[in-house]
């Protein structure tokens, strides 16, 4: 397939400026009838057609930012999204968004293509698979290029450039005391995104509380089909002695209770269950979910604003910073 042909290939292969090309193909009469001719027929065997997304000169913008997202039927990253579009519409940007669907082969070809399109920057939620593998070549290539990145949620270490992330760690430690002050001592946690940095940091939190109380125990399930979730926990909740869940995603805390229903488990009084992400999940489950917000809308807003202060107010030797967005426990019907 050939590739899409830019107004400076244009003009190498015309021996004329960018800029002569540029006004050639707009008519304009400071060019000659015969130069215009000679473009436009370049143009048209190229098939040639300027748009908003096209490659433009080093000194403008296409005031269009580049979203990489893993999924949008999480809540947590719809609404992150609906925050990044609502900033950047406020300073005049446009957002193009690509799904990865967890896939680090999707991720870099959305990340070529997009790059390719000449957007001005990028925001970006890693995919699991980038995170289980630890590439960012895709990412590292963007660097090189000097095109703003910044990594919010799901982020990488290995990666010079701005994040927003939420208090992962502080906020399973407050979700785990809040257990054992509640009056819970045989505590399982349980994931569906085990490989995720995210909960790796809750898990890290979660231990770290553990292991100042010697009379509660900790169990963990971390879980990896997605169609046997409910057969996996309700098989855990039969075999093990436990009076407390805390699912370090929405989607285990959910599965949890209903397995626990299922099983004739009285909640709270019997387990207590507490979840990440404040969604739909949480809101309409029965009973109704504990769960920490990551407040995704601020989440996604504040990214958007660090990314466009980049692009609309270049420093030279910028140092890029990572900003934590504080997490809050809002307490429902699952616990006492």
């Amino acid at each position: 397939m050939r590739k899409k042909v830019t107004l400076k290939q244009l003009a190498r292969e015309l021996n004329l400026s960018i800029s002569t090309v540029s006004k050639s193909l707009k008519n304009d009469p400071e060019i000659s009838q015969k130069t215009i001719n000679r473009v436009h027929e370049l143009a048209n065997f190229y098939n040639y057609k300027p748009n908003a997304l096209a490659v433009s000169l080093k000194s403008s913008k296409t005031k269009t930012i580049g979203i990489i997202l893993p999924e949008i039927l999480n809540h947590f990253f719809a609404k992150a999204l609906f925050g990044i579009e609502r900033e950047a519409s406020k300073s005049g940007y446009k957002i193009v968004t690509c799904i990865t669907n967890e896939s680090y082969q999707k991720e870099v070809e959305y990340v070529e293509m997009l790059n390719y399109s000449s957007v001005d920057g990028f925001i970006v939620a890693l995919s699991q698979e980038t995170q289980v593998l630890g590439k960012i070549d895709h990412y590292q290539a963007l660097k090189r290029d000097n095109v703003p990145i910044v990594m919010f949620d799901r982020v990488s270490d290995e990666l010079d450039c701005d994040k927003v992330i939420v208090d992962d760690k502080i906020a399973s430690k407050n979700a785990i005391q809040y257990l054992i002050d509640t009056g819970c001592s045989k505590i399982a946690v349980i994931t569906t995104i085990g490989g995720l940095s995210v909960a790796k940091l809750r898990l890290e939190g979660v231990k770290e509380v553990i292991d100042q109380h010697d009379n509660v125990s900790l169990i963990e399930l971390s879980l990896k089909d997605p169609e046997n979730f409910e057969k996996d926990i309700e098989k855990f909740l039969k075999n093990n002695d436990i009076d407390a869940v805390l699912g370090l995603d929405e989607t285990a805390a959910a599965v949890t209770i209903n397995m626990s229903l299922k099983l004739g488990y009285k909640i709270p009084e019997e387990v207590s269950v507490i979840g990440f992400t404040d969604g739909l999940l949480s809101k309409h489950s029965y009973p109704k979910l504990t769960t920490v917000s990551q407040h995704a809308e601020d989440l996604g807003a504040r990214a958007a604003q660090i990314l466009v202060d980049q692009l609309d107010n270049f420093v030279e030797n910028y140092k890029t910073r990572t900003e934590v967005i504080k997490t809050s426990l809002i307490v429902r019907d699952s616990t006492s």
